[in-house]
């Protein structure tokens, strides 16, 4: 199926259908095997919205996969995972030479985990937040304890509902969450290349824009718009620099800004007010404020230093 808007699945049932897959046994989750697939992508591109949280893991996928705003064109030798939340994008482009990837998927519709422990907590996992998200890399070792993880929720659904089943694939599902919790903290490390070019693009980001004269109009760059310009998600972000910096990107801009207050505050014979309109401040008592904060001097104190 090659469509330029997306196709917004609503229901599980309704993804069963697109793949050719026989009924869910459950309306409101699901286990399904891509090597079950009978309807697959056709060539082009495929842009999908669920309406439900949606956990993969792929193996042996050669085609380009569109996750937030990163791209994944390569084969995967071993099992990759993927997690999207209600109204998140995904694109998938299909050519002639694509295979077709091995694993599973899970799908949990929010009603699902109503009244429960995850009602709330789902939303604290990051990754659900990565809208331009880095995806998990697994080791051998980490896909087997999640296979397991996912053999034992598919098994339950499947049997007969009673009284306890929601409570038991709820807490199936806390351990699978908290599992890739702990292998995305253990990616941070082994990716470090790859986060630290993030860290240096970053500096240059921020050094460029502070630097700049046009702070007066475009005001204090948020963090939104730092993890706009570097095709991360704020969480994941938030995440990476508390793992290799043990600073938020809210700290590190306020550092930038205060690194160069310093710098005018030593150099030039601006007033603090006129300092803090040209770092994009609209009150000079935000700016004084931040200053002490940051030093425990006022800026007028700092500069007496160096008279």
């Amino acid at each position: 199926m090659s469509i330029e808007s997306p196709h917004k699945i609503k229901t599980i049932a309704e993804f069963h259908a697109l793949r050719g897959l026989p009924q869910p046994k459950h309306p409101l989750i699901s286990v399904v095997r891509f090597e079950d697939f009978k309807n697959h992508p056709a060539k082009g591109t495929e842009m999908i919205l669920f309406d439900f949280y949606a956990i993969s893991l792929k193996r042996g996928m050669n085609h380009v996969y569109k996750y937030g705003q990163q791209e994944y064109a390569y084969n995967f030798n071993n099992g990759v995972m993927f997690y999207t939340a209600p109204n998140q994008l995904l694109s998938i482009k299909i050519d002639d030479n694509t295979n077709h990837p091995k694993g599973w998927m899970l799908m949990i519709h929010p009603d699902f985990l109503w009244n429960t422990s995850l009602t709330t907590s789902i939303k604290k996992y990051d990754f659900f937040d990565y809208t331009a998200n880095e995806a998990l890399f697994l080791s051998e070792d980490e896909e087997i304890k999640l296979n397991q993880i996912i053999d034992n929720i598919s098994q339950e659904y499947k049997e007969q509902i009673d009284a306890f089943s929601q409570s038991i694939i709820v807490s199936q599902l806390e351990t699978l969450l908290n599992y890739s919790e702990r292998f995305y903290q253990r990616q941070f490390i082994t990716r470090r290349r790859v986060n630290h070019e993030i860290l240096d693009r970053l500096e240059e980001l921020l050094n460029r824009y502070i630097n700049s004269d046009q702070l007066p109009e475009l005001g204090i760059p948020s963090v939104q718009y730092i993890s706009e310009q570097l095709h991360v998600s704020t969480g994941y972000l938030r995440s990476l620099l508390k793992q290799l910096v043990g600073q938020s990107t809210q700290q590190l801009i306020h550092d930038k800004l205060i690194e160069k207050a310093k710098e005018k505050l030593t150099t030039t014979n601006l007033s603090v007010s006129e300092i803090a309109y040209a770092l994009g401040f609209e009150y000079s008592q935000s700016f004084n404020k931040l200053f002490k904060a940051k030093t425990r001097q006022s800026p007028l104190e700092f500069r007496k230093q160096f008279n």
